[in-house]
């Protein structure tokens, strides 16, 4: 039911590789080049919050856009039963598979993924991992796993600076119509944490007020809207 739906409900507008802010130079044309069907197997590393999540579900939508089937999983929801998961992705054109670490440790999951690691190569699916470390930094209990994702080219994620998080808002921002002042966007990176996720939850926030309000982000808006919860 999950391949029917339309393009922008299963991946995200916001998540696409041009509003992707702080890639390391050459990432997203090696994305782009494994979305078309044509580029080496990618690992992607980083902390949480650096973008990974953004960027495979880009490169699935991607992927899509071109006319070839793509799917996205979340390990963490597939754990302890990952075999059965992954064996529903067979056939499909480019996989990206989210969070390597919850099942690190898991022997059951960690030997399924490696089945499927193998018949992916073998079948020409194109396979995209993410995880907060890289391989060898895993607790994976499986060395020839280990070996595997080693062999991916790596493309290391990270954390923005207050310039970079601040083009995130403006970008976002701009996509939806709303008017953002620069002062504003100053005031929420200071009083709002540095999580990215947390910032576009109450950037979504701030524009459901902003339309019912009729008003522009402002400082004093955000006071009224935010106030509390930003301190």
């Amino acid at each position: 039911m999950s391949r029917q739906l339309p393009l922008a409900l299963r991946y995200p507008p916001d998540q696409r590789f041009d509003t992707f802010v702080g890639a390391p130079p050459g990432a997203l044309a090696q994305l782009r080049a494994l979305a078309a069907g044509g580029g080496d197997w990618l690992y992607l590393e980083g902390a949480t919050g650096t973008g990974k999540t953004h960027l495979a579900l880009a490169a699935c939508a991607e992927a899509e856009a071109q006319g070839r089937s793509a799917a996205y999983l979340p390990l963490a929801a597939a754990a302890g039963r990952l075999g059965q998961a992954l064996e529903s992705l067979d056939g499909m054109g480019l996989v990206a598979l989210d969070g390597l670490e919850a099942i690190a440790g898991d022997r059951g999951d960690e030997v399924a993924l490696f089945d499927f690691h193998n018949r992916a190569r073998a079948a020409g699916i194109g396979v995209l991992y993410a995880a907060v470390a890289a391989p060898a930094l895993l607790a994976l209990g499986l060395p020839d796993l280990r070996s595997r994702l080693a062999q991916c080219a790596r493309v290391t994620l990270l954390p923005l600076d207050d310039d970079g998080r601040a083009e995130v808002l403006r970008l976002r921002a701009r996509r939806r119509g709303l008017q953002f002042d620069e002062a504003a966007i100053a005031w929420l990176l200071k009083r709002a944490g540095r999580d990215l996720a947390g910032l576009t939850a109450r950037l979504d926030a701030l524009d459901r007020a902003s339309l019912a309000a009729q008003r522009r982000v402002t400082v004093p808006f955000l006071r009224e809207v935010l106030g509390h919860a930003a301190g």
